[in-house]
């Protein structure tokens, strides 16, 4: 075989190999963390608005326990019910959980900016990765500042990986998450008249 064709044939196999990794690596990224139903309770979520359904989150107080408990406690009282998912930017998350400033039919202009009148939580940062259907705590410029937000991931977000703190995983509902209205990419992804939370249970 002449060194040509040794070197068309070396090119090709390292082509498949590379389109391979990179198939590989795309189809494992997008997959979620577990689509299974965990030992942890069932954050239950009906959403109205372009999207219609049910989404239910497994929530991992193994790995984030005072997350945990501060986002089961809120849902118990009832401060998610009505909170509308003011920021969503497609191909990268939706946001919620702002029940301070985000409930559907009040003035939503500060929606993004407000918590719960419980304390901030200690970040809990894990090794987990942000994968599609992935949900983490939103928080401030400070690691410590995460109070009732949370987000949704739509895809792979590896530079949030070690930097939010990763509270559970869409178990149920993907198809009601990728249909949330989306929000302008030049404002942030802030929603116009957005999709709402009408209420959120906790399933044990």
């Amino acid at each position: 075989m002449s060194d040509t064709r040794v070197f068309v044939t070396s090119a090709l196999a390292a082509a498949v190999a590379i389109g391979a990794a990179f198939w590989w690596y795309s189809h494992e990224t997008q997959r979620p963390l577990s689509t299974e139903d965990g030992p942890g309770p069932n954050l239950v979520i009906e959403v109205a608005g372009e999207a219609n359904g049910t989404v239910v989150i497994d929530l991992m107080p193994d790995v984030a326990p005072k997350h945990v408990a501060q986002i089961t406690e809120l849902a118990r009282i009832g401060a998610y019910n009505n909170v509308v998912f003011h920021r969503v930017i497609d191909g990268f998350m939706a946001q919620t959980g702002d029940v301070q400033h985000g409930r559907a039919g009040e003035d939503l202009s500060l929606a993004g900016t407000g918590k719960s009148d419980l304390p901030d939580i200690p970040a809990e940062f894990s090794d987990l990765p942000f994968r599609r259907g992935t949900v983490g705590m939103a928080r401030a410029g400070q690691p410590d500042s995460a109070n009732s937000q949370f987000f949704i991931m739509y895809q792979p977000g590896d530079f949030l990986n070690g930097q939010y703190t990763v509270v559970g995983n869409v178990i149920s509902g993907m198809d009601v998450v990728d249909a949330i209205k989306k929000g302008d990419p030049d404002l942030n992804g802030a929603v116009v008249d957005p999709d709402r939370m009408v209420r959120v249970t906790v399933v044990e």
